[in-house]
């Protein structure tokens, strides 16, 4: 008996605190590999590198919590962005370029969420119709053509506050952000709610069809502000960028513990897990080996049991 309390005390443990000792691990064997990998500029590098697909992740993080997800938040980021260029080269205005393409975003995401609460369609399937609609809707605001003079639009991705890129600022912000939502809102409880037991919830008095639009809506904003980072990181409009954006976001979220089967899931570990994805690419790069072997491993982190898989996919069909 002893021993049974003892194995399910370290999977607990293992459970709430694994992708952490994974991160620690994960460093030691790095530094060991290179000797660059610490260095400031390094950290710097790897932070900068994951900033939009963490940002990402915190969107993926609340919808999974919720019971649901988005696969179009790729397409939607390069829908979005795209519109903001335009803003900003109609009006100059930074905060024009992040209000249009935070309203552009809102507005997919939350037609998503109208789909799945008030509609009932599946997540999965919703979202996969809005990755083909925002797609096909950057082809046709541009009739297919790049954007390559967008002017000093760059500057928000190459700019620095002190010491700091400007990307990285916006994920540690949002990482604090989401982090209160989630921990100290009533908003962030329902999340968990809906997610856990999506029944219970409703019988408690929670407005899930509400709350479910709501959460889309909040995973437009975030959506919105990488959409604006990734336009200015790459400093062009392409129709075709953030491809699989959402596929990487999604696996930050996985590694960082969050469950696909909803209720369970935190701000700091989906932030890990993001910085985890980001290791693991820089030190392919420093080691020499070539990138696409992340691929690999992205797919090892988004299959990890076809039992969990089958579970979700349930739960999402009902919901």
């Amino acid at each position: 008996m002893k021993q049974i309390n003892m194995d399910q005390g370290m999977n607990t443990l293992m459970k709430k605190y694994g992708n952490y000792l994974i991160f620690i691990i994960l460093i030691i064997v790095c530094s060991m590999l290179s000797p660059a990998f610490l260095t400031v500029k390094n950290v710097t590098s790897v932070l900068r590198q994951i900033s939009i697909t963490g940002i990402l992740a915190f969107a993926e993080m609340l919808l999974i919590i919720s019971g649901y997800i988005d696969l179009s938040l790729g397409a939607v980021v390069a829908f979005s962005g795209m519109v903001s260029v335009n803003a900003y080269l109609s009006t100059g205005s930074y905060l024009m370029t992040f209000l249009t393409a935070i309203t552009v975003a809102v507005i997919c995401c939350s037609c998503s969420g109208f789909l799945v609460a008030k509609i009932k369609l599946p997540a999965f399937i919703a979202t996969m119709a809005m990755d083909s609609i925002a797609r096909g809707a950057c082809y046709m605001y541009t009739n297919g053509q790049p954007i390559y003079k967008i002017g000093d639009y760059g500057k928000i991705s190459s700019g620095y506050i002190g010491p700091v890129p400007i990307p990285v600022v916006f994920l540690m912000v949002i990482a604090v952000i989401v982090w209160i939502l989630l921990s100290k809102t009533t908003f962030g409880r329902n999340i968990y709610a809906i997610g856990g037991n999506q029944d219970a919830a409703n019988a408690s008095g929670i407005n899930v069809k509400r709350t479910t639009i709501l959460v889309y809506a909040v995973a437009g904003i975030l959506t919105g502000v990488a959409a604006v980072l990734q336009i200015a990181r790459v400093n062009s409009g392409l129709p075709d960028t953030a491809m699989n954006y959402h596929g990487d976001a999604i696996a930050s979220t996985v590694i960082g513990g969050t469950s696909f089967t909803g209720g369970i899931g935190t701000a700091p570990g989906t932030f890990i897990g993001s910085v985890i994805m980001g290791i693991i690419s820089n030190i392919l790069n420093l080691t020499g080996v070539q990138s696409y072997w992340l691929t690999h491993f992205t797919a090892g982190c988004v299959i990890p049991r076809p039992k969990l898989w089958r579970r979700s996919i349930r739960m999402w069909s009902i919901r």
